[in-house]
């Protein structure tokens, strides 16, 4: 018996498509003051703030897929593309990070001065274009791993121009050029914690792990709880998409007494309180619990 319940999903193409607007349009503006002020650290950050792009439109492509409808085919849909750009976001990430800790590293045997004024209003107006772009997907980036990669990458970007303008601004008080890579590395390894997790817990959802916001055991206490359940076996649970959790199992029953509003109440209830939105339950009586059907037998 299968059964799921439909939540209504928050609708991120107009957020997309102001994010990847705003920081378009501040990717140009650095390049050119990167140019006219002669300034490395604005060209490579533009260069970086260009890979984010890229991130966000690979999210907003998987949030746009994700939603189309499920065929013969594909019985699911093309959900699981928004575990697949999780991943592929977090990768993006850390290949964007590796580049500033090299740059960092290269800049501490070569320092080089920053370019004042001009790199802190440019980073500053980055603060801002970031920060306005990552509060666009604040509210949804704890239970989606698809959004919480175009929301880190933002906050990514919001730590790393204000790095810069914190740089920027010591700078002019005391010509101190290792200030720029030191604050760099810092940000850097903040925002790698965030990195990290987002790479583990997509990679997991896309093996098939059991999502980090589903408790197992709470879920195994109440099938043991059950009064018509004797056992169950083959438990399994795992994601359909970043946000859309999967459940099978198989339970063994009392023989009387079992109607389907048994089996609506679990469902229900798993939905409700363990935030598993497909569940499919097969039954098996105990009269049958010694004669299973054994996938090596044909």
């Amino acid at each position: 018996m299968s059964h799921h319940h439909t939540h209504s999903t928050k609708n991120y193409n107009k957020a997309f498509a102001i994010g990847i607007a705003l920081n378009v349009i501040f990717v140009v503006i650095e390049a050119v003051y990167g140019v006219l002020a002669s300034s490395l650290a604005l060209l490579a950050d533009a260069g970086h703030n260009l890979s984010d792009v890229l991130g966000l439109l690979l999210a907003w492509g998987a949030f746009y897929f994700s939603a189309k409808p499920v065929s013969e085919k594909r019985t699911y849909g093309y959900r699981k593309i928004t575990v697949i750009a999780s991943v592929a976001s977090a990768i993006i990430l850390l290949l964007a990070l590796g580049g500033i800790v090299w740059e960092a590293i290269s800049r501490f045997n070569e320092p080089q001065p920053i370019a004042g004024m001009t790199v802190i209003i440019v980073a500053l107006i980055g603060v801002v274009i970031n920060t306005i772009t990552a509060l666009l997907f604040i509210s949804e980036q704890k239970h989606d791993l698809n959004i919480r990669g175009a929301f880190l990458h933002m906050a990514a970007d919001a730590g790393i121009s204000l790095g810069v303008a914190i740089a920027g601004f010591i700078y002019l008080q005391t010509q101190w050029q290792v200030i720029d890579p030191i604050i760099s590395l810092v940000i850097v390894a903040i925002i790698l914690i965030g990195t990290w997790g987002l790479l583990r817990d997509s990679f997991n959802l896309s093996i098939d792990a059991v999502p980090e916001n589903i408790d197992v055991q709470a879920i195994k206490h109440y099938l043991d709880k059950q009064e018509l359940v004797l056992s169950f076996h083959d438990l399994h649970i795992w994601a359909i998409s970043t946000t859309v959790t999967a459940m099978t199992v198989h339970l063994i029953v009392k023989t009387e007494q079992l109607d389907n509003q048994f089996l609506m109440t679990i469902q229900k209830k798993l939905h409700d309180d363990f935030s598993i939105e497909h569940t499919t339950i097969q039954v098996e009586y105990e009269r049958d619990k010694f004669t299973q059907y054994d996938p090596d037998c044909h």
